[in-house]
């Protein structure tokens, strides 16, 4: 009787094992996220789920992950931590497995109005890494109808583990990276990853005959900002003017910090007329925002813009960082707070 326990042990252990030795195979962020997707999916077969992730800065949760009908409208939705019962996992770090959850206090209906979808039955389990917690692994209405039990409660606490473990490793490996090519300042990518990426695109753009566009940007004045409030303020309004820049840009173009309030941003796959336009959008969302009014400050500036573009301008690297830097200078000299191209 023993010997038969303990291979059955043994045979509950394997898919874990062969989880564990998947999940650990590799340090990158994406890999194992598609790992966690392939596992679950032969682990359990369910119809929907979900992996949400937790956003540090503003304290919510994200859909990273979801399988299901109107995933699309899903990766859209964020939840506040302790909203819904993936929230309150988050917030409180304890399982919660519901089969009436439209009884169950914690739940929000919000998510099922927005993709019009009907709840069933929900198991929910913290993403917990040394006793951090890193998001939440939501399955939601059993495959075949019937109601979720413990022995998959324990089952997909277990997996989980492994999942947490996976991606706290990849997260460090990831920014430990991060430290060497991005400004400490904005967050931005550096000068040094600059060159490497720029390199890339240009070698893109000739191998497949495209368009690529960069934007060098000088803040005007800066040292007055510097000069009157100091250089800690000045610092944060370099990355609040940082943040303007990222959220003005599509995710394959490449926004850098240049070096003190120079800013370089690599624009594939884009003619001068585009480049134009980012330019133009930009310098207005600049010409409207007030840098540092949380904290009391009414600050306004300005900034001088000057584009170059491949292969109209240059067909070299350099060439088009001097041509952008040029026609930069030429709006400094002049009017400043405005647009020039080479």
């Amino acid at each position: 009787m023993d010997d038969v326990i303990r291979k059955k042990a043994i045979k509950d252990l394997i898919p874990f094992i062969e989880i564990s030795k998947a999940l650990t195979s590799t340090l990158n962020p994406r890999e194992v996220l598609e790992i966690i997707m392939k596992e679950i999916s032969e682990l359990f077969k369910p119809k929907n789920w979900s992996l949400l992730l937790i956003d540090e800065e503003k304290k919510e949760l994200y859909f990273e992950i979801a399988i299901g009908p109107d995933s699309d409208k899903l990766k859209r939705i964020r939840l506040k931590i302790g909203e819904g019962i993936a929230g309150w996992v988050a917030k409180h770090g304890e399982p919660v497995i519901t089969n009436n959850p439209y009884n169950d206090h914690r739940f929000t209906q919000e998510v099922d109005k927005t993709i019009k979808f009907k709840t069933q039955s929900i198991i929910a389990v913290p993403l917990k890494s040394k006793g951090k917690i890193l998001g939440v692994i939501e399955l939601i209405n059993e495959l075949d109808e019937n109601k979720f039990t413990k022995d998959d409660l324990i089952l997909l606490q277990t997996f989980t583990d492994f999942a947490a473990i996976a991606i706290e490793n990849a997260r460090s490996v990831e920014k430990i990276k991060e430290l060497t090519i991005k400004d400490d300042v904005t967050k931005l990518y550096n000068a040094r990853f600059l060159h490497e990426a720029l390199d890339k695109e240009v070698s893109r753009a000739r191998r497949h005959a495209r368009k690529l566009s960069i934007i060098f940007i000088d803040i005007d004045h800066f040292k007055n900002v510097n000069d009157t409030y100091g250089h800690l303020v000045g610092s944060k309004v370099l990355s609040e003017f940082g943040n303007l820049i990222k959220d003005s840009l599509r995710n394959i173009d490449i926004p850098t910090r240049y070096g003190g309030d120079e800013y370089v941003i690599i624009l594939p796959e884009t003619d001068k007329k585009g480049a134009l336009r980012v330019a133009h959008r930009l310098r207005n969302k600049l010409k409207q925002h007030v840098f540092m009014e949380e904290e009391g400050y009414h600050i306004k500036i300005t900034a001088s813009f000057g584009i170059s573009s491949y292969p109209d301008d240059a067909l070299e690297k350099l060439d088009l960082l001097r041509l952008a830097d040029n026609a930069m200078y030429r709006v400094k000299e002049t009017t400043r707070d405005g647009i020039q191209t080479a």
